[in-house]
């Protein structure tokens, strides 16, 4: 009797869209033996830890879904939180990962066993659960950053970052502060004045916020949706060409009339909503549009218009335990401090220990290596693992790298399958390559010429380069994941051990 080798054909860590995606592409492909790890008690990922009012997303909903599952039950043009929500927990029932999932259970550590030429995954639940191939869906915008202020700590007040919202807090004759003026500060600041009695926005960097087509979806177009399922192909083609087409030649061809008609339009809504010259001043940025996360927001501009909302722009010196001091010496009392500082990108990145064949560390890595994975995907020194959501993966929809990275990982499982390989490595030289022809792309890109040093982005690591984006069309990434040289790996067989009559040998490793 042959005992398992492994627990798990494929581990899936995380149950945000990306590990979602992942097991139905492995379920599709006829890969049925995986389970998908989840240190949350359900899915959903961003889209479940986000309940910040008016949280929602910046892309045409259409731009925000699977292209094998459209969703045909969108209220907003750009979906709510609620509306991300709800299409997470339809992707799990409807293709059938329930008996996938493994909630309440966070990984602590893993690592590449050589030997045996499979992963062992630690986990607080669990114990440990071994998988021949494993895929880190764990997502980037899952770690909270709290700013590195004086005094956070002392506040007596309620503080709460926008990514851990209490519900259950009652905001109506507070006075609030905001720290940060990101994309998700652009979305709870209008919500949280209509509660508020005040509310005082710290600005470090202003935004670029233009106009978006963001209503409600007519009951007449969301019933055609429903009935004639095809009509969704029509607005996903036109969400896509449009979000495409300025992030690839607005960003990476940096064409400036592209960008100067975005800047025209924020700029044309500012004046349009906000009448103080010297507010309109502190409130435009000294950088181009493309340099951060773009906000779309036909609100976040006339917000600073009401009486009880006030924009400070002096630094902050410290938090006091009523209040901020900001560097010009005033004090402002405050009853609740929201925090709008996005998340860790690169510093906790993976969030748990993974180690690799050589025994390197992951974190430690990236930490003094440029950030790097061959098409996004794998990286030399770590067999058998594949990332969603690597280094220079998304391209103009989030949706789309999902797949692709998915893909792209499948296709290697197969013909290790194929060859009867046991252990899957990327060459250096392919990886290598395909990372300078990166950097070369993003070279030309607006990134670097449009004082981006001004915008404080977390697109950019501390090395000065911007691995989050890649700088291709998704339909460039959507055809090299399915046609790149399978040539570009290693496929190696395990050592096997063979018991003979008198003693044990080893059966020499066969390369194929």
């Amino acid at each position: 009797m042959t005992m398992r080798e492994v627990d798990y054909e494929v581990v899936v860590i995380g149950a945000g869209f990306g590990g979602i995606g992942a097991g139905i592409k492995l379920a599709d492909s006829g890969i049925h033996d995986f389970v998908i790890l989840e240190r949350a008690a359900d899915v959903g990922g961003t889209w479940r830890d986000n309940v910040y009012p008016g949280v929602g997303v910046d892309v045409p909903s259409w731009n925000y879904c699977f292209s094998f599952e459209p969703n045909q039950n969108w209220e907003n043009w750009f979906a709510k939180g609620h509306e991300l929500k709800a299409y997470a927990d339809h992707c799990v029932d409807k293709y059938a990962l329930r008996s996938h999932l493994r909630l309440d259970t966070t990984v602590e550590k893993a690592s590449f066993d050589e030997e045996h030429h499979r992963w062992r995954v630690d986990t607080d639940r669990l114990g440990a659960i071994t998988a021949r191939y494993v895929i880190f869906a764990y997502g980037g915008l899952t770690e909270p950053k709290r700013p590195d202020i004086a005094g956070l700590d002392e506040f007596d007040g309620t503080a709460m970052h926008s990514a851990r919202w209490d519900p259950d807090h009652d905001l109506t004759g507070k006075r609030v502060a905001v720290i940060g003026t990101g994309s998700s500060a652009a979305q709870l600041i209008p919500a949280v004045a209509e509660q508020a009695a005040h509310v005082r926005v710290f600005q470090r960097t202003p935004i670029w916020a233009v106009p978006a087509l963001d209503f409600r979806i007519p009951r007449a177009i969301r019933w055609l949706l429903r009935r004639v399922p095809r009509t969704n192909i029509v607005f996903r083609i036109a969400a896509v060409l449009m979000i495409e087409g300025f992030f690839y030649f607005g960003i990476r061809f940096k064409l400036p009339a592209m960008v100067t008609m975005v800047e025209w339009m924020g700029l044309a809504l500012m004046r349009l909503q906000v009448k103080d010259p010297e507010l309109r001043a502190a409130l435009t940025p000294n950088y181009r549009f493309g340099c951060k996360f773009p906000t779309f927001s036909n609100r976040y501009y006339k917000t600073f218009a009401r009486d009880n909302v006030e924009l400070v722009t002096a630094g902050i010196e410290r938090i006091t335990p009523t209040g901020v001091r900001t560097a010009d010496g005033a004090h402002h009392e405050i009853d609740t401090l929201i925090l709008a500082t996005g998340f860790h990108i690169y510093d906790r990145v993976p969030p748990f220990p993974v180690f690799g064949a050589d025994g390197a560390e992951l974190g430690d890595h990236f930490d003094v290596n440029r950030w790097a994975a061959y098409e996004g995907v794998t990286i030399p020194g770590w067999p058998n693992s594949f990332w969603i959501l690597g280094p220079y993966s998304v391209t103009g929809s989030y949706f789309l790298m999902v797949e692709n990275s998915a893909t792209h990982a499948i296709r290697c499982i197969e013909e290790a399958e194929r060859r009867g390989a046991t252990r899957i490595d990327i060459e250096r030289e392919p990886h290598d390559r395909f990372f300078d022809e990166m950097v070369t792309r993003q070279s030309t890109s607006i990134f670097y010429a449009s004082n981006c040093a001004n915008a404080h982005s977390f697109y950019f690591d501390k090395f000065g380069d911007v691995p989050l984006i890649r700088p291709s069309t998704g339909a460039e990434a959507w055809w090299r994941a399915r046609s790149f040289p399978l040539d570009h790996y290693a496929f190696t067989k395990k050592q096997a051990v063979v018991a003979d009559r008198d003693n044990t040998t080893d059966q020499e490793a066969a390369q194929s």
